[in-house]
């Protein structure tokens, strides 16, 4: 393992983005079996990446939009666990569901690498329009 520590680089704001929102939904049974989901929304800092680019895919059945990120960050991201949904992650006005996420240490203690990929299908509405 490397022994760079770049964190400092990765908080820089020509690096990082710190206007990053996770929508978190955790799930609780109440003791007649009912399930109610708490939401909550946080705003962190990451350096997003393109993990793979926007794609119209034409079918039959209509077009699909896709494309994924990558976000390194030290906010601890999830692809869903027992009682917690996978991570929404808004960037640049468009929703993306964190599928994976991986320890990213070779950047410094505690880093993790998100893979998020677009959410909805259609491909939302960009920040630049």
């Amino acid at each position: 393992m490397p022994n760079l520590d770049v964190s400092e680089i990765l908080f820089d704001p020509d690096f990082a983005d710190f206007s990053l929102m996770v929508t978190r939904n955790a799930q609780t049974v109440d003791s007649d079996g009912f399930a109610a989901n708490a939401t909550t929304k946080t705003t962190f800092t990451g350096v997003v990446t393109v993990d793979r680019s926007l794609e119209a895919q034409r079918r039959m059945a209509g077009q699909v939009v896709n494309g994924a990120i990558l976000i390194v960050t030290q906010f601890r991201l999830t692809q869903g666990q027992t009682g917690i949904d996978a991570d929404i992650v808004t960037y640049q006005n468009r929703d993306y569901r964190v599928t994976s996420v991986d320890p990213y240490t070779a950047y410094g203690a505690g880093f993790v690498q998100a893979h998020c990929e677009l959410q909805p299908f259609d491909g939302g509405t960009p920040i630049e329009q």
